[in-house]
């Protein structure tokens, strides 16, 4: 991981009883400098999209992914891996801790900013991530 590379991003998307989502704009819906190359989609190891996993978001193109990711309000297997031609989302981690916060997050009020929607109206500001394994 980028050292501080997450610090001051946004979570820019917000949909209750889905997912929230973040890791890749700043303030203003600015895109991140230093953004990672993309990685190769891992999502057919058997983890699921559950509820408080993490997960890498990604565009209609399986091996995109590069600093945004997820997390599931819910149990999301639709987001599972199906088959080569739905390959779905890859889980990479679980809030261990802070559900809670995650949940007040999925609460706040949305709208369309830049073209993008269901961002936050108040800006949802990620201060620090440390990845402890």
């Amino acid at each position: 991981m980028k050292s501080n590379f997450y610090r001051n991003t946004l979570f820019h998307r917000v949909v209750p009883g889905f997912v929230i989502e973040g890791g890749g704009y700043t303030t203003g819906l600015v895109k991140k400098e230093g953004r990672f190359a993309p990685i190769p989609l891992e999502s057919k190891y058997g983890l699921s999209n559950r509820r408080a996993t993490v997960a890498m978001a990604r565009t209609n193109e399986p091996n995109s992914a590069t600093s945004e990711f997820f997390i599931n309000l819910v149990n999301n297997t639709s987001l599972d891996y199906q088959s080569a031609a739905s390959p779905g989302y890859a889980v990479f981690g679980t809030v261990v801790s802070g559900m809670a916060v995650v949940d007040t997050i999925a609460t706040k009020a949305t709208g369309t900013v830049n073209g993008f929607s269901d961002v936050p109206l108040a800006d949802v500001t990620i201060i620090l991530v440390l990845q402890i394994r």
